[in-house]
């Protein structure tokens, strides 16, 4: 028999037609303060959870309630640095550990024998300095966008650290937003870059995350999201010659309109549950595409509430406690739609418009 202390994750769900902004930002303030002991797995990806905190708060409006000055510290504690220009020419990449787990002191002689750096937990840190005002001329951008090249292959794909692991679109999409986040695109051969997205868009339009696999809903907006950073594909995509464009836009208009479900929400694959993510994900690549005004915007919201907590964020799936990704695929979603109180988001790289205004 259930104690009386124990509580059913379905009480945790609003039963509220309104997106409640108030509980959302205590609960990322309380991200901000301490990490609940669940996060100890995801201690490798403290930036990245760093980031949803701070780009969530920012979409909320609420960024007033952080110290940006000790959050530009601390972020740019995990940069690495090459002993000297010599090193640049190793092969290693210096950019961002994801956290201190992965970050290693260098040696006797300065040299970073055990470089943590990581192509995502990169975009993390220019994202969050990004949102919080930062002055870029400070930030060593030369070694960040020349070491970065030793991780592309002669595919085009990229690596997401130098000592090998897998390839596909999504540090492709980390890349890309680097290099726009930095106004300096030296950092990657965008033609190259672009001729591996292109093998990747699959027989039904959408995108899989390597050549031949199936279509996803992440992978076609790193697809679609790096094209547009790259200036390969124009906004609004459908109300202008698409069909001169580099991809086949009406199937991909198809695959991801039918990503919405007899729920309101949206699916990553075919034949999958309404996730909050995908909100996002398919939705971001609806509005560069031009094709969100054919979204079905109240089953949509009707979705995401059942989703919402009563101690703020989303879950991924009605009925479950909330977690920080979701959380924040929740706001972005929200934004997109419009929600008042809200800052506007930028699909393309995943903040507020307000924070990529001076890019």
């Amino acid at each position: 028999m259930e104690s009386s202390s124990e509580k059913d994750p379905m009480e945790s769900v609003l039963s509220s037609s309104s997106f409640e902004k108030d509980r959302h930002v205590k609960f990322l303030q309380m991200m901000y303060q301490v990490l609940p002991y669940n996060y100890q797995t995801h201690e490798i990806n403290r930036l990245t959870l760093a980031y949803f905190v701070i780009s969530g708060l920012d979409l909320l409006a609420s960024l007033h309630f952080i110290d940006k000055d000790a959050v530009a510290e601390w972020v740019l504690s995990f940069q690495a640095h090459p002993s000297d220009e010599a090193q640049l020419n190793n092969g290693q990449f210096y950019g961002f550990s994801g956290s201190r787990t992965s970050q290693f002191p260098p040696d006797d002689n300065g040299v970073l024998v055990h470089n943590g750096s990581h192509l995502a937990s990169t975009y993390c840190a220019l994202a969050i300095l990004k949102i919080i005002g930062y002055n870029f001329s400070k930030i060593d951008s030369v070694t960040i966008l020349t070491s970065m090249k030793n991780l592309q292959q002669p595919d085009g794909s990229f690596m997401p650290i130098h000592t090998g692991a897998e390839r596909d679109l999504r540090f492709i999409y980390c890349a890309a937003a680097i290099c726009s986040l930095l106004k300096n695109w030296s950092g990657m051969d965008k033609e190259k870059a672009k001729e591996y997205i292109l093998s990747c868009q699959s027989y039904d339009g959408g995108f899989g995350l390597i050549p031949g696999s199936e279509s996803h809903g992440g992978a076609t907006y790193c697809a679609v999201a790096s094209l547009q950073l790259m200036g390969f594909i124009e906004d609004d995509i459908i109300s202008k010659n698409w069909s001169s464009c580099i991809i086949n836009v009406p199937l991909l208009l198809d695959w991801s309109l039918q990503r919405q479900a007899s729920d309101g929400g949206f699916q990553g694959r075919a034949n999958k549950d309404s996730d909050t993510c995908y909100a996002f994900w398919i939705g971001a690549v609806l509005r560069i595409l031009g094709g969100h005004k054919f979204i079905e915007q109240k089953s949509l919201r009707g979705f995401l509430l059942t989703c919402q907590s009563e101690y703020g964020g989303f879950s991924k799936f009605p009925g479950m406690l909330p977690d920080l990704y979701h959380s924040y695929y929740g706001f972005t979603a929200f934004s997109l739609l419009e929600e008042s109180g809200l800052n506007p988001l930028c699909v393309e790289l995943g903040i507020s418009d307000i924070a990529t205004s001076e890019i």
